[in-house]
């Protein structure tokens, strides 16, 4: 099944960037995490296993993000769940699987909260709600209150302190996205989720804490949530074996 790409205009003039795999539902959608895009490991080998399965498959950027318009300084947590929600509103049918890597676990578990669509499931590799993410912990929990007075002070006074990161080029953390971040917690409260959920976490992970995913879990409602602790795995679950459980994953939930 060949791969379909677009773009969509989410209502204020900014396209976000969205590739598509026609095929029977429910449909699984991923999200990315903090400063990636929809052409990294997971996404490229979720569009080819849905694709060999005739499975629906949709991955996009948010705004500021891989080839969508928008400038990632403007973005928030807040801003890019919408845009999720606008995207997969617009060109998918029926309930959804989201997969979710570490922010995209934070957003997917936030539409499904909110009740911003259908939800059949989700999948959370290293979800990292209250704490924004891919190259590190963030907003309340692990990124503010890690830092440092001088930091806190210079993202206070100057609005955005550039972060190094592993991953590549150091990027933004604004004062924006803190302060929208601490009207997206999840973790404050029980999470009202009665979809299946499954969260696979590295134990090695150096951003994301592996007692964090037993945080989610305590503080999901339902009781269809399973964990799957990977011992030596890092951050990005993304080797052969990662992505094989992934599959797994995907496929229980499939039937």
């Amino acid at each position: 099944m060949k791969e379909e790409t677009g773009r969509l205009d989410r209502g204020d003039g900014v396209h976000l960037a969205w590739r598509r795999v026609a095929g029977r539902g429910p449909g699984v959608v991923f999200l990315g995490g903090f400063n990636s895009d929809m052409t990294g490991s997971k996404a490229e080998f979720l569009a080819g296993w849905c694709a060999a399965r005739g499975q629906a498959f949709l991955r996009f950027d948010y705004s500021g993000h891989g080839t969508s318009e928008g400038r990632f300084e403007d973005g928030t947590i807040g801003r890019w769940a919408e845009d999720a929600a606008c995207v997969i509103a617009a060109l998918t049918e029926g309930p959804q699987i989201l997969i979710g890597s570490s922010m995209g676990g934070w957003i997917a578990l936030l539409l499904a909260a909110r009740r911003k669509l259908a939800v059949r499931a989700l999948i959370g590799i290293a979800p990292a709600p209250d704490f924004t993410e891919d190259a590190p912990d963030f907003t309340e929990d692990l990124m503010w209150a890690e830092f440092p007075p001088a930091i806190r002070e210079a993202i206070m006074r100057d609005g955005v302190w550039h972060r190094p990161s592993e991953y590549g080029a150091p990027y933004p953390i604004t004062r924006a996205l803190i302060e929208d971040g601490r009207n997206q917690l999840l973790l404050r409260a029980p999470i009202a989720i009665d979809c299946p959920l499954r969260i696979l976490q590295g134990q090695q992970d150096p951003d994301v804490p592996w007692r964090h995913a037993l945080r989610i879990a305590e503080a999901v409602t339902g009781g269809d949530v399973r964990v799957t602790l990977i011992k030596d795995g890092d951050h990005r679950l993304s080797r052969e074996g990662d992505l094989a459980l992934l599959e797994e994953t995907v496929a229980s939930i499939l039937g």
